[in-house]
């Protein structure tokens, strides 16, 4: 019975065969995957900025009126959830008035170069990042008027070197983010909570109102007061509440103007130390993403 049922399959098959013309069929042929075009540089994402602001606040610390800057933020993704930027800073005082203690005012120089590196990553829930930067305060953190140092302490370094990490999360419209800062130079740590809600009036207008809070331990009080002046301040505690309000103005596709309004309210460890406790200040800045 073995015999007779392998003949009949052998019979099947070469019928089968007879069917298509005598001629196995060929294999399907391989359509070969073309090599991908992309590149590093196709990947990489850059923002140039350059803007003015009325006042300078360094964390709730006033430093300086009337700042012209520019910046550049490049952003470098290593993996699907893992990304390198870096970041460069710079600002300076177009014009700075301050008492001469003579009944009159004298010009204040201040001018500043931050340097930033950064890695970010994506933890599902949040992003964390970490980020190193440095300081380069080329007329010392507190400016310098007549050649010299407008302050003492901390107010004369002249470069600072900074890790810091940073928690960011989207709940709903509003964005949460919260920061933790520690300055290697001055010994001194600041922590910095805060949230935006951008809100869509048009399709080239946002209007984005936000607010921050910081607190520090140890971070930049001492000497920012002139030796011998009536006033002092602790070395540590909240620093201020900055609430603002923002309206990014969609150019082209790949470029903003952002004009902002803000209210510096100083809280403890900024009492006595700024020219006014707490104040309204603006400006406006140009972006290009590219």
């Amino acid at each position: 019975m073995i015999r007779t049922l392998t003949i009949s399959l052998l019979l099947s098959v070469s019928a089968g065969i007879t069917a298509y013309g005598g001629t196995p069929v060929a294999p399907a042929a391989v359509t070969p995957v073309p090599a991908s075009d992309a590149s590093l540089l196709d990947t990489v994402g850059a923002t140039l900025e350059a803007g003015y602001d009325s006042r300078y606040y360094h964390r709730g610390l006033w430093l300086a009126d009337n700042m012209a800057w520019a910046g550049l933020n490049v952003q470098v993704p290593l993996s699907e959830k893992l990304s390198l930027g870096f970041s460069a800073f710079y600002t300076s005082t177009v014009q700075t008035l301050i008492p001469n203690g003579l009944g009159g005012d004298t010009e204040l120089n201040y001018s500043e170069l931050d340097l930033s590196t950064s890695l970010t990553y994506d933890l599902g829930f949040a992003k964390a990042g970490l980020v190193y930067t440095h300081y380069e305060y080329f007329d010392t953190f507190s400016g310098s008027a007549g050649g010299t140092s407008w302050g003492d302490g901390d107010g004369a370094v002249r470069g600072a070197n900074e890790v810091g990490l940073t928690l960011a999360k989207t709940v709903g419209p509003v964005n949460l983010y919260a920061g933790f800062y520690y300055d290697f130079t001055i010994g001194g740590s600041y922590f910095e909570v805060g949230a935006d809600m951008p809100y869509k009036v048009t399709s080239w207008m946002s209007v984005v109102p936000a607010i921050k809070m910081g607190y520090g331990l140890d971070y930049y009080t001492n000497g920012q007061i002139p030796a011998g002046a009536p006033i002092s301040a602790p070395s540590s505690g909240f620093t201020h509440i900055l609430p603002s309000l923002s309206v990014p103005i969609k150019l082209t596709p790949t470029t903003f103007i952002t004009p902002y309004i803000a209210y510096n309210i100083s809280l403890g460890a900024r009492h006595g130390l700024n020219r006014q406790d707490s104040e309204i200040f603006g400006g406006v800045k140009l972006s290009v993403s590219f």
